[in-house]
């Protein structure tokens, strides 16, 4: 049996995580608002990390130029070490196959 994910909307999560800014007991206020406490704690570390770029929805993260860059340039380098590795690979299987035909 597989449980339904629930969404919330950004608004919801924009103004849960304003509220727990003024309240004590995030525990009382999560109970109020019908989610759990630690999926408030999440959304208020989202927020103060990512304030403009919290909450994109659908799991699509928005990037910043910077962020883009860098993803960009990591994936480059892996397809480029993975290069690297299988010219490798294929250098040391030719240079055995020539020691065995070389000279006999």
């Amino acid at each position: 049996m597989s449980r339904e994910r629930k969404m919330y909307p950004k608004e919801f999560k924009l103004m849960s995580v304003e509220l727990s800014k003024t309240r004590s007991d995030l525990t009382v206020l999560a109970k109020e608002l019908d989610i759990k406490p630690s999926l408030l704690y999440r959304w208020r570390k989202e927020f103060s990390v990512k304030q403009c770029t919290s909450f994109p929805g659908n799991g699509k993260v928005i990037l910043t130029e910077t962020e883009q860059k860098l993803a960009r340039l990591e994936r480059e380098l892996r397809e480029t070490q993975m290069e690297r590795d299988i010219l490798k690979k294929a250098i040391s299987i030719f240079s055995r196959n020539d020691s065995k035909y070389s000279g006999s």
